[in-house]
């Protein structure tokens, strides 16, 4: 383990408190940065999260998709808790934190969209830096992947529809340019870039070049995750300084929402007999989110300024120390998991042991 994964939250920390510190003391050069988008899709963010995923990418094999069927289990648990559960309970516990036990602590007429920015949120998984969780837990690659990519052809169809139901409205716009950009950047991309760099190593000198070019790739991916907050921080910076109170507050239902799922997950696929390597990412992937594309919704439907923009900001503030934690938790609970993991299986008749 590197010195960056052994010491990544202290990283982060410091990448928060950087990201906020040099947005305020040069607010002319990263205005300009956030400036350069496409469809709302920050294109540096989008560079970086490139350098966070290709690595891992590069890494998987594409003929041995084949064999992902045995994962069914797994893939079962992260769709249920995705998309039957995750957007729901964020409603319920929104309405509840925001609009009734601290409806008092917040702006009157914001506290709507505060709702609104957390249902967002929770309506759109994860994609690019589940990567990064899995791989910090040793977990299934061709799994990983195979669910992202899943989670991205429903979320096409079905993100507008949860939305719009959640928040009562009869029709809602989504920015439907922005889903697909980020779906080709964040996903598509990097897939062929990464496979085009194992191909040619593997050409050049077999596995050993691809074991040296993936040792020079990896430490990329976490110095880029790292990058990526100091511009997120820096870019929304101001408004975390200016309303303090009302990060806290918002953070209490993301907290309770990522804590919940991802144990959720964790403990179906236990009790379905799934193998760790997949238990742990679907944990993962049940409970992150795919912000770029929640905080680019939220822009667009309520403003810049609005209390759902903030929310969204709040869920990326939250989001990866939390992870970190689940990640902590996952990877110490191997055994105790395995060991259920041995009663599930001897449970059912005549069933083989599973690695």
């Amino acid at each position: 383990m590197s010195i960056f994964e052994r010491y990544l939250t202290l990283w982060v920390v410091c990448c928060m408190l950087a990201g906020i510190a040099l947005g305020q003391l040069f607010p002319q050069p990263f205005a300009q940065l956030a400036a350069l988008e496409v469809a709302r899709v920050n294109i540096p963010v989008a560079g970086l999260i490139w350098l966070m995923i290709i690595p891992m990418l590069a890494k998987i094999d594409f003929a041995a998709l084949r064999k992902v069927g045995k994962y069914w289990r797994g893939i079962g648990v992260t769709l249920f808790v995705n998309w039957a559960v995750k957007p729901f309970s964020m409603a319920l516990l929104g309405w509840l934190f925001i609009g009734y036990v601290f409806r008092d602590y917040l702006p009157a007429d914001q506290v709507n969209s505060y709702i609104a920015g957390l249902i967002i949120l929770a309506a759109a998984p994860c994609t690019a830096m589940v990567f990064v969780w899995s791989n910090l837990t040793k977990g299934e690659p061709h799994f990983t992947l195979s669910q992202v990519a899943l989670n991205d052809a429903i979320m096409i169809v079905a993100f507008a529809p949860i939305v719009a139901l959640l928040l009562g409205l009869s029709a809602i716009t989504v920015p439907w340019e922005t889903l697909a950009l980020s779906v080709a950047l964040y996903i598509l991309a990097p897939v062929i870039i990464g496979q085009v760099m194992r191909s040619l190593a593997l050409r050049s000198g077999g596995g050993p070049a691809l074991l040296r070019l993936l040792a020079v790739l990896q430490p990329l991916s976490l110095i880029a995750l790292l990058a990526t907050l100091v511009l997120l921080f820096a870019f929304q910076g101001e408004q975390i300084i200016a309303q303090p109170l009302i990060i806290a507050l918002l953070a209490v239902p993301i907290l309770i929402q990522v804590y919940f799922n991802s144990g959720l997950a964790y403990l179906l696929n236990r009790w379905s007999g799934e193998a760790h390597c997949v238990a742990g990412p679907s944990a993962l992937i049940g409970a992150s989110n795919f912000f770029e594309l929640a905080v680019a919704a939220a822009i667009s439907l309520f403003g810049l300024n609005s209390g759902a923009a903030l929310a969204t900001i709040v869920g990326v503030l939250v989001e990866v120390p939390v992870m970190l934690s689940v990640v902590y938790v996952v990877n110490r609970s191997k055994n105790w998991y395995e060991g259920g993991l041995r009663k599930t299986i001897v449970q059912r008749p005549g069933a083989r042991p599973r690695r």
